[in-house]
């Protein structure tokens, strides 16, 4: 793992909850589930894992709202109350947080390790390395 830029902060898109990561990240890896694509409404989670004596909730811990799934007691999901972004979530199974990594403000020193839940990938998803990529909108 290479050294991270400790401490990394995230927020949400209203800035109304912020966190902050002290200590190296355990992993990071996409989620491809369906449960996962139906909460972030993307291909994938992109999931990035803190030992619990590494976050602290800096602002806002009041404005986060969560939902556990009744089918599946241990799946749960966190979401910014004001403006509905998804939050770090505390996984009840490994007591860990499962922290999105869209909402990190910088690098946090690690890269996805694998895709996990491939076979229920959504199935239009397409590799993206295998697209044409834009540094901003393309030209129409």
């Amino acid at each position: 793992m290479a050294p991270s830029n400790l401490p990394v902060e995230g927020s949400c898109l209203c800035k109304a909850v912020k966190y902050r990561i002290t200590g190296e990240p355990m992993g990071f890896q996409y989620c491809h589930c369906s449960r996962c694509r139906k909460f972030t409404g993307a291909a994938h989670a992109a999931n990035v894992f803190v030992a619990t004596d590494s976050f602290t909730w800096l602002t806002g811990k009041d404005s986060v709202g969560t939902f556990r799934l009744e089918a599946d007691p241990p799946f749960a999901t966190a979401f910014c109350r004001n403006c509905g972004s998804s939050l770090p979530n505390l996984s009840t199974a490994h007591k860990i947080w499962i922290v999105p990594a869209g909402l990190l403000d910088s690098d946090p020193g690690i890269k996805p390790a694998r895709s996990i839940f491939w076979d229920s990938r959504a199935p239009w998803y397409e590799n993206v390395g295998d697209l044409p990529q834009y540094a901003e909108w393309p030209d129409a």
